[in-house]
């Protein structure tokens, strides 16, 4: 039976009505019309539904729309804003720096992991902001990448801590 949920994505409240256990991809894709996070595989294996929550990735095709209540969601759409809030900055860019370096690097190819990678990516740049090749490779551990663009997405987050670091707060 479906309830209505008072939920934070990209920084707005929004209302919901969906069943407590309907997955949160379902209520972004579906009733708010987001585009950043993809239905992959639906087992929480591949990473293109990844999402944060309050600051950590989460995959939201196996996390529950009631489990974020209270919580502040950020999609890929939503990147910006919070990297904006996360340097202190007065605008947004119109890209996360790590969009920026995939597009650089050109690192996307079919798109399908292009959203968990920027997801996971981004939120090991707000951990460890000059993260090593090692470090970069275990946190996307568990991020499929169906073209094999693995090298580039390493090269982009790295080309993203160089861009982050010449940013002044």
């Amino acid at each position: 039976m479906a309830q209505e949920f008072e939920i934070r994505v990209n920084q707005q409240s929004w209302t919901v009505a969906a069943s407590p256990d309907t997955p949160l991809l379902y209520v972004l894709a579906g009733d708010l019309g987001l585009q950043g996070p993809r239905f992959g595989c639906g087992i929480s294996q591949c990473g293109s539904c990844s999402v944060l929550v309050d600051g950590v990735e989460i995959l939201s095709c196996s996390t529950s729309v009631a489990a974020v209540v209270g919580k502040s969601v950020t999609t890929l759409e939503g990147l910006p804003a919070l990297y904006a809030q996360q340097k202190g900055l007065a605008n947004p860019p119109a890209l996360h720096p790590l969009q920026q370096a995939l597009i650089d690097e050109q690192a996307p190819q079919c798109g399908q992991c292009y959203n968990g990678m920027i997801i996971k990516g981004s939120e090991l740049l707000a951990k460890v902001p000059q993260p090593g090749e090692a470090e970069i490779r275990q946190a996307m551990n568990g991020h499929l990448c169906r073209c094999g663009s693995y090298a580039r997405i390493v090269k982009a987050v790295q080309r993203a801590s160089r861009m982050m670091a010449e940013v002044r707060q």
